[in-house]
């Protein structure tokens, strides 16, 4: 039964707990180590390795909706194509101005050399969209409709999957129509569900919007953490506590951090694997997929979903390597199980955006069909992976997902020679 554009949720407890084993639970929070990789726990749990061994994202795209990404950093040589600077602040989409999107893009993609880390689905591609957080909205005159921009742009590139590891409090009517409209052309749209469950548990945008899948986060224990969002917009759950990212804007080390954006991210990486490896299914099969082979706790009831972690944690390796969950039908949205109307998934739309290059400015082919700041974002607890103190995710975090939470926003819009100040809240989740 739909209610509100949704499935109906089933409230499991406090705490619904989740499948997800590791060997890594007592790793101490103070990391140490040089390099981030070692810190991944979550790729060991998921068996990551196992799942390489048959599909590692190649001919897939991820559009990152976020602060920016800086396509020189090692891990992310030759990962990041053309993108645009919706944001219209100081520089491009390459130039990030927290940190916070480039991590993002290491989390999907990264290779993992000289250190950094290593993507989910390292052989995908993303493609940079940059919008403002409520500090850069605070420092510089920006494009106060620059997320719902994005998406529009992202929706007519080659990108089968869009992430957004931010988060408002606040609905816009522009916003879902633009996530309508990604949905019509066949995207998947995941966004961190928010970090303050603490704090009042407030909705957050996009996760929230029927069109959005809603990541929550998990610890290292499998269960879901709790400064993670809840409620009947929670879709899927996804590792979020002690992940390792840029500490600031600097990008010189890593530390550790919590946050739905990390939750997001792997979830848009989770979808760029199973997409790759299955390039002939649309969007809703690929979700569906997802829904299915989630793990989910020892007291959930066959038939209901989560309020905490939706359909459950994602779970790559239970279908790539198990065959766990069924596409389905492929025009059928699995989460409002209403037709979508969108294109095949697998080929790539024509972009009427940026043509896809290459950071460097080298032309690439279209890949084949294929996650920025998730709502409140702020890490919870964050030590630094490389002997540092700081949070990577304190800055940019803003409570359920790690993701950009706009807050008073200082963006100047001329409307009939006046000047309009448009205020939005926006961090990352």
């Amino acid at each position: 039964m739909i209610e509100g554009g949704r499935l109906r949720r089933a409230l499991l407890g406090t705490t619904a707990s989740v499948v997800l084993a590791t060997a890594l639970v007592g790793v101490a929070p103070t990391a140490v180590a040089a390099d981030a990789r070692s810190q991944q726990w979550y790729l060991d749990a998921m068996g990551a390795e196992d799942i390489w061994k048959k599909t590692t994202g190649a001919g897939i795209t991820v559009a990152v909706i976020d602060t920016g990404v800086d396509p020189d950093r090692p891990s992310l040589k030759g990962k990041v194509l053309k993108g645009w600077d919706a944001a219209e602040a100081e520089g491009d989409e390459t130039d990030d101005y927290d940190g916070h999107g480039t991590t993002i893009a290491e989390v999907i993609v990264g290779s993992g050399a000289q250190g950094g880390l290593r993507g989910l689905a390292p052989d995908a591609k993303v493609i940079p969209y940059r919008v403002s957080n409520t500090e850069l909205q605070n420092e510089q005159a920006v494009n106060a409709f620059d997320v719902e921009e994005a998406i529009k742009i992202a929706a007519d590139s080659e990108a089968q999957i869009i992430n957004i590891s931010m988060a408002s409090d606040y609905y816009s009517e522009e916003e879902r129509e633009a996530l309508q409209y990604a949905q019509k052309k066949g995207k998947l749209v995941f966004a961190g569900a928010g970090n303050n469950a603490k704090k009042g548990n407030k909705k957050q945008y996009p996760a929230s919007y029927p069109e959005v899948v809603a990541v929550a986060a998990t610890t290292r224990d499998g269960v879901v953490a709790d400064y993670s969002q809840h409620g009947e917009a929670i879709d899927l759950a996804a590792p979020g506590s002690q992940i390792p990212g840029y500490c600031d804007k600097s990008l010189s080390k890593y530390c550790l951090s919590d946050g739905t954006s990390f939750s997001s991210a792997l979830a848009s990486a989770t979808a760029a694997l199973i997409w790759s490896a299955h390039p002939d299914w649309t969007g809703n099969q690929v979700l569906r997929a997802m829904f299915e082979s989630a793990g989910r706790g020892d007291d959930w009831k066959p038939g209901t979903v989560s309020t905490k972690a939706g359909h459950g944690v994602i779970r790559p390796n239970a279908h790539i390597n198990r065959g766990i969950g069924n596409p389905g039908d492929p025009n059928i949205s699995p989460l409002t199980n209403e037709p979508t109307g969108g294109a095949a998934a697998g080929s790539a739309t024509p972009s009427t955006a940026p043509s896809a290059t290459t950071s460097e400015g080298a032309s690439t082919a279209p890949s084949a069909t294929a996650s920025t700041q998730a709502p409140d974002g702020k890490p919870t607890s964050g030590s630094a992976v490389a002997g540092s103190t700081e949070s990577a995710a304190s800055a940019e975090d803003g409570g359920g997902k790690t993701g950009i939470i706009i807050g008073a926003v200082a963006a100047v819009v001329v409307l009939a020679g006046v000047g309009v100040v448009i205020a939005r809240k926006r961090c990352t989740a």
